[in-house]
């Protein structure tokens, strides 16, 4: 049963990134990643905890590396994990349908809107904790192309009925991940997009499949609500460019059903693809990926758990 939760810290936590962002929005967008990335360095300082997730996961995937290399990454990681919350702060503010052009290229911009203004169907983009994920929805929504992303709440209850505030605002709809299978057929059904962050850990009942040459648990919903409704698979992402709030947002790979078809087990085939596309994204920037997170959580069912969640 969870420990239930102090109501005051809660309140004083999102008083404090309230306070935070009023500071913030004092200044330039360059002299607040410099202030975030010495945040970053800090964390990797003094958090020993997830530090040492983050090199051990590094290690293991790339066993070529030298030590240095690891810990530049993963310092560089956790840098990037700082200048997320600070962009999710100034996202309301600068990525407006007449500013965003300054802040956003879009890669394969023809693709994206082909597929955003003419399609037949309902489409399923698939993304990972790698660079900004936050950004590629919201941008959706302030184009005005609304949809649905999946996400679990935050513990918080007043950070995350603040987050979900500056989501929603420009018409992204957020479903919670406890619930949202029971809505993905009638919203597929009406031609909207379902977006999912595809690359958390799924339990000692998700699908494993290999992810850095290592068994992952990942989830079926995006490949089964594929399957059923016959909609292409889209591997997004937004890369961080530079220290001025600017990301290069494309495609990095499109499943679509034709490519199924005659799979003996479509359901593995397609998790099994877009995993191994979120994988040549971060093998490309690794600096960008979230590496403290518990990707390898779990192992497969006959396999020792892993007692720290790092496998």
């Amino acid at each position: 049963m969870a420990k239930p939760r102090n109501k005051l810290e809660d309140w004083l936590a999102y008083l404090g990134l309230r306070l935070l962002a009023m500071v913030l929005y004092m200044f330039s967008p360059r002299a607040n990643y410099r202030t975030v990335r010495w945040l970053g360095r800090m964390l990797f300082r003094f958090d020993r905890r997830h530090r040492d997730i983050a090199l051990r996961h590094l290690r293991l995937s790339f066993p070529d590396w030298t030590e240095d290399r690891c810990r530049r990454v993963a310092r560089q990681s956790m840098e990037a994990m700082a200048c997320l919350a600070l962009e999710v702060l100034l996202t309301p503010r600068l990525l407006t349908p007449a500013r965003w052009r300054r802040h956003c290229r879009m890669i394969n911009q023809a693709e994206n809107i082909r597929l955003l203004t003419r399609r037949p169907h309902g489409l399923i983009y698939v993304t990972g904790h790698f660079g900004n994920w936050e950004v590629l929805g919201y941008l959706l929504g302030a184009l005005g192309f609304d949809g649905f992303a999946v996400a679990r709440p935050l513990d918080n209850p007043y950070l995350n009925r603040y987050l979900m505030d500056l989501r929603q605002a420009v018409g992204l709809r957020i479903l919670d991940k406890a619930g949202a299978s029971a809505l993905m057929d009638e919203i597929l059904t009406a031609k909207d997009y379902v977006g999912f962050i595809a690359d958390q850990d799924a339990g000692r009942k998700g699908l494993f499949v290999d992810f850095f040459g290592r068994p992952a648990s990942t989830y079926k919903a995006p490949a089964l609500m594929a399957i059923r409704h016959n909609v292409p698979v889209i591997v997004g992402y937004g890369l961080r460019c530079g220290e001025d709030f600017s990301f290069d947002l494309g495609i990095h790979r499109i499943i679509r059903p034709e490519e199924w078809a005659d799979k003996d087990d479509p359901v593995r085939w397609i998790t099994q693809e877009y995993t191994a596309a979120l994988e040549e994204l971060v093998r490309a920037r690794p600096e960008q990926y979230l590496w403290m997170h518990r990707r390898w959580k779990h192992r497969p069912r006959g396999q020792p758990q892993p007692a720290d969640g790092v496998a």
